[in-house]
This record gives C-alpha cells, sequence and structure tokens, in this order.
C-alpha cells in the first residue's frame, strides 16, 4: 500500500474517532508538501470545515495531535499553516520500503487483473520505408503495451498493415514503368525503401503530366483525374480487385520486399507484434455487420442504395458506411476488424495508437460499435497524438522530404559515438562493447526524446538536442544509472547488515521519490501516457545526483550510513532500469 494511500486511511479513521462521523478519500486533499515548507505530505482540510463548524487550524491541531499520537509508526511530526496539515512521515517508514523492495526487480508492478487489453499500433503502408512519424508511434504502442502489462494486464499488440489500395498500386506502376526489372537484391537496397522510391517516381511523372495538361490548357481538376499515369494506376486497382494473375503477383512480389525490409527495421528499433492483421484480408470484413446494423435500424439506406448512420444526436454529422455499389468504406472495415478482434480474443479494451488527424475516424467508430451493442465498445480507446515535426516543417512522403527511420536511427547512433568519444571515459571498451553502446546510447536517446512528450502535443524533434548528457534526456539517465553500477561494482550492500536509522534530508527526498514509483506506472496506464513514467526517471536520476554530489557513498562517514547508501543506490538503479524497460529503453552498466 502506498504512503499517500496510508495516510488517507489514517485520517479517516482518526476523523471518524474523533468527529462521530462518516468520511471518505473524496472529503479531504492529500498533496506533496510544497518545498518551502516542513513536512512530506499535506492533508487539505478547507472542505471539512464547514460540516465540522471548526476553523481550519484548530480542526488541523485536533487532527494533527491525533494522528502523531496514534499513528506513530507512521508520523513523526507536524505543523499547520493557515489550513493545511503538513505531516512529517517518520523515518522508520521510508527504511521499511528500502528494506522490502532495494533489490526487487517486480517493484511497481501489479498482480494480474484477468483482463485482455489490445494495443494495435505502427499501421504501416507498403508503399514506403517507415519514417519518423511511424517511430513515435511505435515507440507509443509498445511502451503503452508495456506498461498495460506492469498494470496487471493480459496485453495482445496488433499491427494492421495497410497492403492494398490506390497508394500502393503508385508503386506498382512506376515501378513497371521505370525499373527495367530492378529488385532491391539486384541494386543492393533495403527492400521498403526500393519500394518507396517508386512511390516518389510516381509522384515526379504524376506532377509532370499533370504540367504538361495544364499547359494545353486543361484546368488543374481535369489535369489531375485525366494524367495517363494516374488512369493507369485506377485501371490496376480495378485489376487487383478483380483478382487479376499479374497484378497480383507483382503485388505479392513487392509488398515482400517491403516486409524484408520492415521485419529489419522493427528488430533494430526493438518493436513487435503478436498478432498482424492485413487490410487485403481484412477490407471486406463489416459487410455483414452493416446488414445487421439495418435490421436493428441503427444504420439507413438511402435512395440511391448507400447505407448510413445519423449521428447528429451525437454531436457529428452523418457517416457512410457502405457505397451505393455495395462496396465497402475505410469504416465499414474498422468495425469488422473490432468484431473480429473480440471473436479472436474476447478483449475487454482495445487500444488504437494513431495520429490525432484521425480523431474523427476513432469518435465515429467507438460510437457505431456502441450502437451495435459489441461487448467491449464503451472500452474502444484512441491513444491520439500529435505528429512530429523536424527544424525544418513538415515531411512529404510522396514528395521524398521524410526522414527515413532507418535513416534517423544510424545518425543517432553515429552522434551518439562521436559524443561518448569526446567524453573520453571508453578507451578499454572492446569494439564490440563501443557498437553496442552507441547502439543503446543512441536509440534511446531517440525514444526517450519522443516519449517524453505527451502524446496530445505536438512536437519537434532535433537530434543533437536528444543526445546532450547533462540535459533532461535518455542519456542523462543512463549515465545515472551506468554511475550508480560502478559504485555497486566496487562494493555491494549486504542485504541484512546495520544501517542507519535516521536520514539526512537528500537521502529521504531519494526514498520518498522511489516509493512513488508504483503509484506512477498505475498513474501512466490509466492516462496511456508514457511520458509520465520518462518524466519521474528524470526526476528520480536528477534526485540521484544531488545526493551523490553532497554525500560519499564509499567515503561514509559511518559504515551504517555507507550500508544504508548502498542499498539507496541499488534500489535507485534498479528502479531507473525498471522505468527504463516500460519505454523500451536499455541502460549500459558501463558508460
Amino acid at each position: 500500500m502506498s504512503v499517500t494511500r496510508e495516510i488517507q486511511q489514517a485520517v479517516i479513521e482518526s476523523l471518524e474517532k474523533l468527529y462521530g462521523q462518516t468520511f471518505t478519500e473524496k472529503d479531504f486533499q492529500i498533496n506533496q508538501t510544497k518545498p518551502e515548507f516542513e513536512g512530506d505530505y499535506t492533508v487539505v482540510l478547507f472542505a471539512l470545515v464547514k460540516s465540522l463548524r471548526k476553523a481550519p487550524d484548530a480542526l488541523g491541531k485536533e487532527l494533527g495531535e491525533y494522528l502523531n499520537s496514534n499513528y506513530n509508526q507512521l508520523f513523526s511530526a507536524y505543523n499547520i499553516i493557515k489550513g493545511f496539515l503538513n505531516l512529517t512521515i517518520a523515518d522508520s517508514y521510508w527504511l521499511s520500503v528500502l528494506d522490502k523492495w532495494h533489490n526487487d526487480t517486480s517493484y511497481g508492478k501489479q498482480e494480474m487483473k484477468n483482463k485482455k487489453v489490445m494495443v494495435e499500433y505502427s499501421s504501416p503502408n507498403t508503399n514506403k520505408p517507415l519514417h519518423l512519424g511511424h517511430l513515435r508511434n511505435n515507440f507509443l504502442g509498445w511502451s503503452i503495451a508495456e506498461i498495460m502489462k506492469a498494470n496487471g494486464y493480459d496485453v495482445i499488440k496488433s499491427c494492421i498493415v495497410n497492403d492494398r489500395g490506390i497508394h500502393i498500386c503508385k508503386s506498382m506502376i512506376a515501378w513497371e514503368k521505370f525499373a527495367n526489372g530492378a529488385t532491391p537484391q539486384s541494386t543492393h537496397t533495403k527492400g521498403d525503401h526500393f519500394v518507396g522510391d517508386y512511390y516518389v517516381k510516381f509522384n515526379d511523372e504524376y506532377k509532370k503530366q499533370m504540367q504538361e495538361l495544364i499547359a494545353k490548357d486543361m484546368s488543374k481538376e481535369e489535369a489531375e483525374k485525366e494524367a495517363p499515369i494516374m488512369k493507369e494506376t485506377q485501371e490496376m486497382l480495378v485489376k487487383w480487385e478483380q483478382g487479376d494473375e499479374k497484378v497480383m503477383n507483382l503485388w505479392r512480389t513487392m509488398n515482400s520486399w517491403v516486409y524484408e525490409g520492415f521485419d529489419e527495421t522493427y528488430k533494430n528499433i526493438g518493436s513487435d507484434f503478436d498478432k498482424t492483421y492485413y487490410e487485403s484480408n481484412t477490407y471486406l470484413l463489416g459487410k455483414e455487420t452493416v446488414q445487421e446494423g439495418l435490421q436493428k435500424n441503427v444504420f439507413f439506406k438511402k435512395d440511391d442504395g448507400s447505407v448510413w448512420i445519423d449521428l447528429t444526436n451525437d454531436g457529428l454529422d452523418q457517416k457512410l458506411v457502405q457505397r451505393k455499389d455495395g462496396t465497402s468504406v475505410y469504416i465499414t472495415q474498422d468495425i469488422g476488424l473490432a468484431m473480429q478482434k473480440y471473436d479472436q480474443y474476447k478483449i475487454d479494451q482495445s487500444i488504437y495508437v494513431v495520429g490525432d488527424e484521425q480523431n474523427y475516424h476513432f469518435k465515429v467508430l467507438k460510437l457505431i460499435c456502441q450502437k451495435l451493442g459489441m461487448p467491449y465498445a464503451d472500452n474502444i480507446f484512441h491513444l491520439s497524438y500529435g505528429m512530429v515535426e523536424l527544424p525544418t516543417g513538415k515531411m512529404k512522403s510522396r514528395e521524398g522530404t521524410v526522414v527515413d527511420a532507418d535513416d534517423l536511427v544510424e545518425e543517432m547512433i553515429t552522434i551518439a559515438g562521436n559524443h561518448t568519444k569526446e567524453l573520453g571515459k571508453v578507451k578499454d571498451f572492446t569494439e564490440e562493447e563501443l557498437k553496442d553502446l552507441y547502439e543503446t546510447i543512441g536509440l534511446g536517446a531517440l525514444k526517450y526524446f519522443l516519449l517524453r512528450v505527451d502524446p496530445k502535443k505536438k512536437m519537434i524533434f532535433n537530434p543533437e538536442e536528444s543526445i546532450d548528457f547533462h540535459g533532461h534526456t535518455g542519456p542523462f539517465i543512463q549515465y545515472t544509472h551506468a554511475r550508480i553500477k560502478s559504485i555497486l561494482r566496487k562494493e555491494q550492500p549486504k542485504d541484512k547488515g546495520n544501517i542507519s536509522n535516521s536520514l539526512l534530508p537528500l537521502e529521504k527526498e531519494l526514498l520518498i521519490t522511489l516509493e512513488q514509483y508504483p503509484q506512477v506506472i498505475e498513474a501512466a496506464g490509466t492516462e496511456m501516457d508514457p511520458s509520465v513514467i520518462a518524466n519521474y526517471a528524470y526526476q528520480l536520476a536528477k534526485t540521484f545526483n544531488s545526493f551523490y554530489t553532497e554525500h560519499s557513498i564509499m567515503n561514509a562517514e559511518s559504515a551504517e550510513k555507507k550500508e544504508l547508501r548502498l542499498l539507496i543506490a541499488q534500489m535507485t538503479a534498479n528502479v531507473i532500469a525498471s522505468a527504463f524497460g516500460l519505454l523500451g529503453i536499455k541502460v549500459p552498466e558501463r558508460m
């Protein structure tokens, strides 16, 4: 049980004994005491003043006296400032936390809840490689899955691959026109990059043909439709939907090139999935559900035969769910896939990690699933995140101005190597150890920078800034972990050794921060926000560095203090490693 929960219970029991009324934790607030005041946690009394007909200071004095006398294993002192009851937690409490958890790597993780959650993320298109935006998506999705596991959920990581449609045919047409039979193998190009190059070539040719038509006095709108390469692409899509053998063979071949490339990228960035769905298998799903919805009057049919849902009473508008020719639209596929996910896994919650440009789509999906009475519809959650931009502005795939994930990861590893060499502390590392270290630092910097920001916010990514060893960065926290490990290599704590039973302010501050870790994991899961974990890890590393600057561990003033600080250092290293593990970031033993 957390210290805040113990304080809540003690306050409720004390109020009931003192005043003969029933109370709950909603009747008062508990906050950490502000640094300028004495105490650790503060009970805010103002909500109780009216019902108890007591002046805030008088109420605080009576409650403080009672708590101090009857819960002296938890509290050692109190003071009152203008209606705020500041409580000092006994050192023995913090030492009991240290004794119990200092070397338990399961610390902070909850027992299994017997509930299943599916987290869907990545959602790549097979006409281009993964880029910077995909990295934020993958890191968010993977991290949320791990945070939900830590909160006791049975988690299935899933991915829907967008492997069909007009955008896929654009790369295919361009390859037919310009490749002269080239392959990733013949050009020594990674498969997803190879296919992505033809997507850019399509766009270049399309713009050229449009300009030629506009020069012949055709309007821009007409030129967009009449450009020969676009017409050929649309014809190819029709052939694909008809199952034309030649088109299908090319589609399978080019997709296989892309999948090989994706697999390599996913391995490099540490992203994985338990289940992969393919749009080519799911795009017809949902048509049966549409018919069921018509029978239930959830949907209605217009005169032209198209099927719609009216969401005007929900503050939205009318939404098409099936075209007049009977073909499905994107939302139809998502309804069907939502049903399939439930049928396969009996999930209790479905989390979709998708950019904020799809906010409307997922509002509609959730509403439709609710109106259809789907079992977990209320627990559909869209983890909406802001786009990532570069200092130079937005990226565009079709114009080839995106930052490829592979190139960025390689650049981050190079920057990590350069910064590490400048510090000059790795002269005794082997080449293999250096390679592993640079990858750990570079990828850690990238992941931390993308995860430390609230997912809802847009962000600008700056590679150099992300890898600073002294700022609010992954490498700073990794360095703190390595620093502690260096101390512990010299001497390990003795589990049952004699330790000091009194705490100096910075020792106590560290233990207070460490005690909060389980609540941080819980909050990150409730809020679906890995930045809660990232920012906690930074505060913990900062607090440890302040402590270590002030207090020697190996040359402590007594053997008892040395043992205490070794245990604190050990627990700090374990919590940093655990927190970074939830973000998908490795922590080095040496740096």
